[in-house]
């Protein structure tokens, strides 16, 4: 486990005179039930008796401070446990929320994704309930049943084979919903990720009349959650309900019991009702466990994913802070591929960009432009080789330090629910206006975000859905240039674009280099190629190409022909087609 982990789970350390506060209260709490069956039992032996009306006030005034002590150390231990799971969530959440955001750059995402925020969730819930009262109060059992033998051995024996049947009742709850447990959370999971799927793909899925089929998909994967929930559900709650009946029967024997002894002369009525009580006492926790078992299992199996997922992210220490690349961006025959997977999908990449560059990815579809792109950019790590800004490999970077000095434009572009100003600043706390503006000028949007209903204040929704496709990746664009990132990285920026967008896309290209950044635009349309002074060719994963644009393009590159009943378009929106050219 490697220090940085260590520090994340810290405060399980720092929350260990917490617990001990909570057992200390425990012991307290149980000792101050015993004040009950006492009561009772001086009402039958001594108050009844003499008739003695001053001892049956004293005795009152003396078991109501008793309760009210009783319910404050209650509530003080109900309180200490929900703090501990806020203390729990504060300290865990950031590092949990980080993790689950690696996960799809690893190619570890099971359903929709947000498991291991439930699981904090369903851990906090669970040290705030009553479960953990039932834990702390289970080792205080011994204490009643040795009450009860000091009565007579006859009632401690039948108060301890109760006991030891609700203990073999625990442990069939545990042993029988374990394997239900952990199926209906994986079912869970598939039956999130079909919803999730169906929500992002909504305009998909109703325009193709594919809602019907979705839903019966995510029907048939809810019916399987729905049975291993309704197994475990029907196993605790058997368990449960005949742990009740036994306490309820055992309480009935044992006054049953006492009755024997007090008509044989062995124990007086006090005994008698007292032994009944305390034996209720003894077996409350052991039910209170069985009624909370199945949300102890789902913490308990959460918490063994969150440490799994904060393991897989830690870090030995943080590295030292570099300075701010401005020279060289250097690929060394480095190779990569997606998250999860084992084949390379670009590999043996080699090529070195100096401050000012410009370079054009070009490519059939599927020949490793976009991942090419990513690795570049850090998001997929490189399996061999190395990608260095300014010498100093990416990896040494840590991930906030390394994207100021990256802007990167992807595929497939989505903003965050927030103002048009926040998602140009990245949602940085308190961004200059002037920057944020001086981005958008940069991307040749600022006119255009002017005519939004609320300017640079205008909520884009979820995922931007209040924008349209070409002011999406038009925003996106300014957030790739916000900050003057030294790495500019533009996957197919002109998808979107109309010409007015794509002469404002080739102007922003031109101002990265003219400020000393480097740009490497992935091109499908040739338009996208204008700013740029390099092109490099990929297939099949692998450079085929490399060099200046103008030679390059001479060589390996001509339009795709139009046929002459299609209607003409403009050149700039003929898509570029690799020709296989011996000595390329």
């Amino acid at each position: 486990m490697t220090h940085s982990f260590k520090n994340r789970l810290s405060i399980m350390a720092s929350c260990r005179g917490a617990f001990v506060g909570v057992a200390l209260l425990s012991g307290l709490i149980n000792l101050l039930y015993l004040s009950g069956s006492i009561f009772m039992m001086e009402v039958y032996d001594r108050v009844l008796p003499s008739r003695s009306i001053p001892t049956l006030v004293g005795l009152c005034v003396i078991i109501v401070v008793l309760y009210l002590f009783q319910g404050l150390f209650d509530a003080l231990r109900g309180r200490i446990m929900a703090r501990v799971g806020a203390a729990l969530d504060e300290d865990l959440s950031q590092p949990i929320f980080q993790g689950q955001l690696k996960a799809p750059l690893t190619g570890k995402v099971d359903g929709d994704g947000q498991q291991p925020l439930r699981d904090l969730d369903q851990l906090r819930a669970f040290l705030a309930g009553g479960g953990p009262s039932a834990l702390f109060d289970l080792p205080w059992m011994p204490l009643y049943l040795f009450v009860c033998f000091a009565f007579h051995p006859w009632l401690g024996a039948a108060a301890l084979g109760g006991a030891l049947a609700l203990v073999v009742i625990t442990l069939l709850t545990e042993l029988l919903t374990r394997e239900a447990s952990k199926a209906a959370v994986t079912a869970a999971l598939a039956r999130n990720g079909i919803a999730e799927g169906a929500r992002r793909n909504a305009e998909a899925v109703q325009a193709m009349g594919m809602a019907k089929r979705v839903g019966l998909r995510w029907g048939e994967a809810n019916a399987r959650y729905l049975a291993h929930q309704q197994k475990t559900s029907d196993v605790a709650g058997g368990f449960g309900a005949m742990s009740k009946v036994l306490r309820m029967l055992l309480q009935s024997a044992v006054l049953a019991l006492g009755a024997y002894l007090v008509i044989d002369g062995q124990a007086t009525g006090g005994i008698m009702i007292a032994s009944s009580i305390l034996t209720s006492r003894a077996m409350a926790p052991v039910e209170l466990a069985i009624g909370n078992w199945k949300g102890f299992v789902s913490a308990r199996q959460g918490w063994r994913r969150l440490r799994t997922l904060l393991e897989a992210n830690a870090r030995a220490e943080d590295p030292l802070k570099l300075p701010a690349p401005k020279s060289v961006l250097s690929v060394e025959n480095a190779g990569a591929g997606a998250p999860g997977g084992q084949r390379f999908a670009v590999q043996d990449a080699a090529f070195e960009l100096k401050a000012g560059s410009g370079l054009g990815v070009i490519g059939p579809s599927a020949s490793g432009k976009s991942s090419l792109a990513r690795m570049i950019v850090g998001v997929w790590p490189t399996w061999r080789g190395k990608v260095r800004l300014d010498g100093a490999a990416i990896e040494q970077w840590l991930p906030e330090d390394l994207g100021r000095h990256i802007g990167y434009l992807p595929q497939d572009v989505e903003l965050f629910s927030g103002t048009v100003a926040q998602n140009i600043a990245r949602f940085e706390p308190e961004p200059k206006p002037e920057t944020v503006i001086e981005a958008a000028r940069a991307a040749n949007v600022h006119e255009m975000i002017l005519q939004l209903p609320d300017g640079y204040e205008t909520q884009v929704g979820e995922a931007g859905a209040a924008l349209s496709g070409g002011q999406r990746q038009r925003i996106a664009l300014a957030r790739a240039l916000y900050g003057h990132p030294f790495l500019v990285v533009l996957d197919e920026p002109n998808s979107n674009l109309d010409n007015e967008g794509e002469q404002a896309l080739t102007a922003a290209i031109m101002g990265i280099r003219a400020r000393g950044g480097i740009v490497v635009v992935i091109a499908h349309r040739p338009s996208a190629l204008a700013g740029v002074d390099q092109v490099l060719v990929m297939d099949e994963g692998r450079m085929q190409s490399f060099g200046p644009k103008d030679e390059v393009l001479s060589k390996v590159l001509r339009p795709v022909p139009t046929p002459q009943a299609a209607e003409p378009r403009a050149a700039s929106a003929a898509p570029l087609k690799v020709v296989q050219n011996q000595g390329v």
